[in-house]
């Protein structure tokens, strides 16, 4: 009998997601590591399978997988409306609903949908930005406007929701709002942007309820950084990265550890923070290059920080990075710059020790630039903000690039060896300049999902 209650309660102590799942932002521990076996070495001739497609609107969220299912929000318009062909005008609104969609995850057959009018006025109107976030039963949703739910997994079905701009005095972000929402224990942390003390805040998981409030950011936008938790000097710490500074709060608490002011320029801090080793944090920005911080329990110093002068290539020194999440191992960075440059970097000291095109671009990209080893800046090809979104893989890396290539590689302070690619989408979104994908992946049960502004895909990567 006593064993029988011990394995009881091993069962209801165990994970609500499988270990192969990817149930948020950047994966089950939000670090951007796939951790499966299995995997394919190369693709087949003629390109890895495509298991299934379904159909779907516009939208730069990725997609989560978690316990059969995969989660997807996107946007359609109304009749008669229409995207700006110009990416920056904000001055029209543009009526459409944004919706949440669940697949089965063997079959790609549509679950259920939720949907909820909303009309945009921000830049690169193209749909949502979050990826939704899965903790056993429930879902958590964040659109380009504010709207957060709390879905019933199962069915879609509305728990809670909330409106940042209405229920907490939040103004919309040039860019819309682009903060991953985190669940942390019974709270779901979100980067807010609200008034009286509102930037950050913890909800109850299951009513939406406020557990705690922390910061202000009065003027301008307050950034579109990923809030994650990193254990320093043995003490939890929620770091968030507004255009200001870098700050550490308490997780349970929302007290304030530790701040090191960092300006960065147009509030373009997406990607997030990485912890480097047990004490030191590395962040990258497009216009103000990167930043190592010396990270303790209670302080923060800086190591070294960026010389850079600007995003063009030869004002960079380090890495400018405007979307794509670095990956560090064995003492190097590896991520992608603000004209496409695939780059390493020694963490200790930010030297640059290598540095690529062949990672952003593809079947697109003109032959002239093709064999060009520096970034194009000659109109009408220019790869200003070229990007490949990278997962570390064992020694090697996954790479997914704007172009709907998937990229596999190895990355070493030796430099970029790419053992196999494959286009797998065709870029839909134009706002760029160029056609672009600008999505995450998800990786999950032996296999990529990826959408574009058309369809959602599932590709077989088993060997």
């Amino acid at each position: 009998m006593r064993l029988r209650i011990v394995a009881l309660s091993l069962l209801f102590l165990a994970p609500t997601t499988r270990a192969d799942d990817w149930p948020q932002w950047l994966g089950r521990d939000r670090d951007g590591t796939w951790k499966e076996t299995g995997i394919l070495d190369k693709f087949p001739a003629g390109g890895p399978k495509v298991r299934w497609e379904a159909k779907v609107g516009q939208g730069y969220s990725g997609p989560a997988v978690a316990n059969g299912s995969v989660y997807l929000t996107d946007r359609i318009l109304d009749a008669g409306a229409a995207t700006p062909k110009n990416a920056f005008d904000q001055s029209t609104a543009v009526a459409g609903a944004e919706r949440v969609l669940c697949f089965d995850e063997e079959t790609g057959s549509q679950k259920w949908v939720h949907s909820y009018p909303t009309s945009y006025r921000i830049s690169y109107s193209a749909g949502p930005r979050c990826t939704p976030s899965v903790d056993g039963d429930r879902l958590y949703t964040l659109g380009a406007m504010g709207d957060l739910f709390c879905l019933n997994a199962a069915d879609g079905k509305v728990v809670w929701s909330k409106n940042f701009i209405k229920d907490f005095g939040a103004k919309v972000p040039l860019w819309g709002f682009s903060s991953h929402p985190l669940v942390d224990g019974d709270k779901l942390i979100c980067i807010v942007g609200g008034s009286e003390g509102r930037l950050v805040m913890a909800l109850d998981k299951k009513t939406g309820a406020e557990k705690w409030r922390a910061l202000s950011f009065e003027s301008g936008d307050f950034g579109y950084d990923q809030p994650v938790i990193y254990t320093f000097g043995g003490k939890r710490q929620l770091i968030v990265w507004h255009p200001k500074a870098v700050i550490a709060l308490d997780p349970e608490t929302g007290k304030k550890l530790w701040d090191v002011p960092f300006e960065v320029k147009f509030a373009l801090n997406a990607p997030t923070p990485r912890q480097v080793g047990t004490d030191e944090l590395f962040l990258t920005t497009f216009y103000n290059g990167s930043l190592l911080l010396k990270v303790s329990a209670d302080s923060a110093s800086i190591v070294w920080k960026s010389k850079a002068k600007g995003e063009k290539p030869n004002q960079t020194t380090d890495l400018s990075a405007i979307m794509p999440t670095p990956i560090i191992k064995d003492g190097y960075v590896y991520g992608v710059c603000s004209y496409g440059e695939l780059r390493c970097l020694k963490v200790a000291t930010g030297e640059r020790i290598w540095m690529s095109m062949k990672a952003t671009r593809g079947p697109l990209t003109p032959e002239r630039v093709s064999e060009q080893e520096t970034p194009s800046e000659a109109n009408p090809w220019q790869e200003r903000w070229s990007n490949a979104f990278l997962t570390e893989f064992g020694d090697r890396t996954i790479l997914f690039n704007e172009q709907g290539v998937l990229i596999i590689a190895k990355l070493t302070p030796q430099g970029y060896e790419e053992i196999d690619r494959a286009q797998i989408l065709k870029p839909t979104n134009k706002l760029a300049g160029r056609p672009v994908v600008w999505t995450n992946p998800a990786f999950a049960d032996k296999s990529v999902f990826a959408r574009n502004d058309e369809k959602l895909i599932r590709v077989d990567l088993a060997k």
